[in-house]
């Protein structure tokens, strides 16, 4: 077996894999061939996806013709989620399919560093104390190291003028990396695999949000105008920067295009001072490269006679130039070029390659057939030579397998090569998001392996190295396999190839609440992912706990069949709230994994498969009434919460908003962002409120004070805010003790907000009407004391709620003091 080592930034354009197939336009192609006479890198820098300016990107890779990397230091799992339940790390594997997507649109590379997302923070010696600064400013200078940007653009500035604790923080990692990523003291174990890097100049890309009135004539600023039209391409790039931001569904960012002019700002932060333009002194020529002076007359002459209606006619141009560019001894841009070539020959000569698999996932042990087609639609004369099955063995180590076939096909031009092999796996990790594969801190995810750091997402579990010959030279592409089946609506549809357990564990809800000793009982959905095999499922449970059966035998006969089992499990005197974890042992190896699959239009399907447990809490809780209503929003698992300590919880829609139906509510609870996402929210207030003063209770959750789409959302003045307690820990203090809401029918003292999690609340209104009865108070650490919280006012016979407290994050995580509140709120009558 052959280790091969892998310097991941040249291979991530070849093996990002799962989305449909591109095959480039004539004009596609054109672009691509200028590129080749430019040889510049540039990088931006900030904490999350959706921070990045894609106007920037999109001029940057399509007008200069750059390299345009954007590092983003988190992957998002800490924000909120507009088109769906997931959160946390659900929601940081579609954050970062989106920016995949991004930069499919626009052009740009993506990367990443060990960052975790914790959630908000107010100031940057929080973030880099909970990120461990030099664990992510290391990765920041192994990117920089291994991209070689001329420029490097930081979205926001190093002085807290961006907000976010992670924002300026981003600044200050990028500012320190600028400068230490040319020093070869500091971490010198990268410099095994790259060089040290000395960027031009690190820059700041000014948000107009905080200096609305910069302008070239100030201190240190330069601009570019990016609002130009690419003819090739038939777009401008404020359009296709649009396209690029509407990636970011997630956050409710689709954006309208706009065309002309724009200008984008950029002040000095270090290195040399631009005057009069952000690339000044940037030499993006073949001048930088010794010896290339064959390589530039035969790119400008590729340049000179393409012929659009025929991209087949330059590809003895690209070979004749391959040879030139193998000479060089500059072996960075020496690979990147190369690469280009070879991208370029494949897209001229209408190369298409696939390797389907029969099934979206496979185990060790098992057996895949895999159908292989090629076809060169526009040349004559390639010969398939021979055909490399190449399996990742490790997350980020590529080992070669033993399994090589000489082919010696010819590729006759325009008619189809497809043959079927089959191909055994053994002995691979299955493929877990490669940041979640180990248990990580809150600051920072756990990768041990250098050429991980930066990649953004998962290199394919399975591969193959396809050698082609062409007029005596051979190339190498590799194609990942997939598998592809046909949709009924959606047509051609791509999934990655995954490696699974033998088997998933599902338990149907993700907590279970007691608030007294009765058993309850909890499913466990088993799914096959092999034939023939026996298992022996356990169950564990917390200190204080009983769970019976604590074991079952079972047959998986069949890949695909399921099982449900279901056990009764209850607490003691003694329980200790904690995780029933579920595991089966087969052949003497032991798995717990469920099994999560994010399916969105917008990017390829995800896999994902934590650990099978769910978490069980024991509460003591009183509740009065049975019936909720629930206006869904942007989506959360409030109503699931509600469901497990006993409510009938009915999920309302339009037709629903009649006071006779409403009438029979005991309360009526409004989902996160309901007001935000909900079209018609007019409407829905006129007659939510009407039920208020019929003597009904509304809970209205967090909005966001952007796009609310209720004139009215409030039987009284009340303007949304963007204050916020990020501390889980912060004090919170009864401003009305003896209010109903703290005391009935569950009596609430300062140890219900023990142990939350992430933050205690967001988006807390900033003014308020005197009517409203403002009843807890809380604040970070240095803050003024933030009162709005939770706001009740009597409005007819019933009450009106809002409240920024984060139900939607503590309900799923079984934190106690969270639901005997919202139970209280819910059962709060009109004094």
């Amino acid at each position: 077996m052959q280790k091969i080592i892998i310097i991941p930034f040249l291979i991530i354009a070849c093996f990002i894999h799962a989305q449909q197939p591109h095959q480039a336009s004539s004009a596609e192609i054109f672009q691509s061939i200028k590129k080749l006479d430019v040889l510049g890198n540039v990088l931006y820098l900030a904490a999350h996806p959706d921070d990045e300016n894609t106007r920037f990107i999109a001029y940057c890779a399509n007008e200069k013709l750059f390299n345009t990397g954007y590092l983003s230091l988190t992957r998002g799992d800490g924000g909120q989620n507009l088109i769906g339940t997931e959160i946390r790390e659900e929601l940081g594997i579609i954050r970062t399919q989106e920016l995949l997507a991004a930069r499919r649109t626009d052009g740009g590379q993506q990367f990443f560093t060990r960052a975790n997302d914790f959630g908000y923070s107010k100031t940057p010696d929080e973030t880099l104390e909970i990120w461990d600064k030099q664990k992510v400013l290391s990765d920041v200078v192994w990117v920089i190291r291994m991209f070689k940007p001329d420029v490097i653009v930081c979205r926001f500035p190093p002085d807290g003028r961006g907000g976010h604790g992670h924002h300026t923080a981003s600044a200050l990692l990028g500012m320190e990396a600028f400068e230490i990523a040319a020093d070869k003291t500091k971490f010198p174990e990268q410099l095994q695999y790259v060089e040290t890097w000395q960027a031009k100049r690190i820059v700041m890309n000014t948000g107009r949000w905080w200096n609305d009135k910069i302008s070239v004539n100030d201190s240190g600023v330069v601009a570019e105008n990016i609002g130009a039209y690419n003819a090739v391409l038939g777009t401008s790039y404020n359009e296709m920067a649009a396209k690029s931001r509407s990636m970011h569904k997630s956050q409710g960012f689709g954006s309208t295009g706009s065309r002309g002019e724009l200008d984008e700002f950029f002040e000095h932060l270090k290195g040399s001072p631009a005057k009069k333009s952000l690339f000044e002194e940037v030499d993006a020529t073949w001048n930088r490269v010794i010896n290339s002076k064959n390589v530039q007359l035969l790119t400008k002459s590729l340049i000179s006679t393409y012929q659009l209606s025929n991209p087949e006619k330059s590809i003895p141009k690209l070979l004749e130039l391959r040879k030139e560019v193998l000479k060089l001894k500059d072996e960075f841009w020496r690979k990147k070029k190369i690469n280009e070539i070879d991208q370029l020959i494949k897209a001229c000569a209408g190369l298409f390659m696939e390797a389907k698999a029969n099934s979206f996932s496979a185990t060790n042990g098992d057996s895949v057939e895999v159908e292989f087609e090629l076809i060169a639609r526009s040349v004559d004369g390639l010969k398939l030579k021979r055909l490399v099955n190449i399996q990742n063995n490790k997350l980020g180590e590529i080992h070669q397998k033993l399994v090589t076939e000489e082919l010696n096909l010819p590729l006759q031009i325009n008619k189809p090569t497809t043959f079927k092999r089959k191909f055994l796996i053994s002995d691979l990790n299955i493929s877990q998001p490669y940041w979640l594969a180990k248990q990580g801190t809150l600051g920072t995810y756990a990768v041990d392996d250098q050429f991980l750091i930066g990649v953004p997402e998962n290199y394919p579990a399975i591969f193959f190295s396809v050698d082609l010959e062409l007029e005596t030279i051979e190339l190498n592409y590799g194609t990942a396999l997939v598998y592809k089946q046909n949709d009924p609506v959606k047509g051609e549809t791509y999934r990655p190839f995954v490696v699974t357990p033998p088997a998933f564990l599902n338990i149907e809800k993700p907590v279970y609440v007691f608030s007294n000793y009765f058993e309850k009982e909890v499913e466990v959905l088993i799914k096959s992912q092999t034939n023939n095999k026996t298992g022996e499922v356990k169950f564990s449970v917390p200190k204080g706990w009983t769970v019976s059966p604590s074991s079952v035998k079972v047959d998986l006969t069949k890949k695909g069949e399921e099982h449900r089992i279901k056990v009764k499990v209850a607490p003691t005197k003694t329980a200790e709230n904690g995780s029933f974890v579920a595991s089966i042992t087969i052949d003497d190896k032991t798995y717990s994994n469920s099994l999560r699959v994010i399916e969105y239009d917008h990017i390829p399907t995800q896999t994902y498969m934590p650990e099978a447990k769910a978490q069980l809490s024991f509460i003591s809780l009183n509740k009065t009434g049975n019936k909720v209503g629930y206006v869904v929003g942007a989506g959360d698992l409030v109503p699931e919460a509600l469901r497990e300590i006993g409510y009938e919880v009915i999920e309302l829609t339009e037709n629903d908003l009649m006071p006779e139906k409403l009438k029979h509510f005991q309360a009526i609870v409004m989902g996160i962002r309901a007001l935000n996402t909900i079209d018609r929210a007019d409407f829905y207030m006129k007659s939510l409120l009407e039920y208020v003063h019929n003597g009904g209770n509304l809970i209205v959750q967090y909005n966001t004070s952007h796009q609310i789409k209720a004139e009215k959302f409030a039987p009284f003045p009340l303007k949304v805010g963007r204050d916020r307690v990020t501390d889980e820990y912060s004090e919170v203090r009864f401003l009305q003790p003896k209010h109903n809401v703290l005391n009935k029918p569950n009596t609430l003292t300062a140890n219900d907000f023990e142990n939350w999690t992430q933050e205690r609340g967001l988006y807390f209104p900033s003014e308020w009407d005197s009517k409203f009865d403002a009843i807890l108070s809380m604040n970070d650490k240095n803050e003024k004391p933030k009162d709005s919280a939770l706001l009740i006012a009597k409005y007819g016979n019933g009450n009106y709620i809002y409240t920024g407290i984060s139900f939607f994050r503590q309900l799923p995580e079984g934190v106690p003091g969270a639901y005997r509140l919202l139970v209280n709120l819910i059962s709060l009558t009109h004094e």
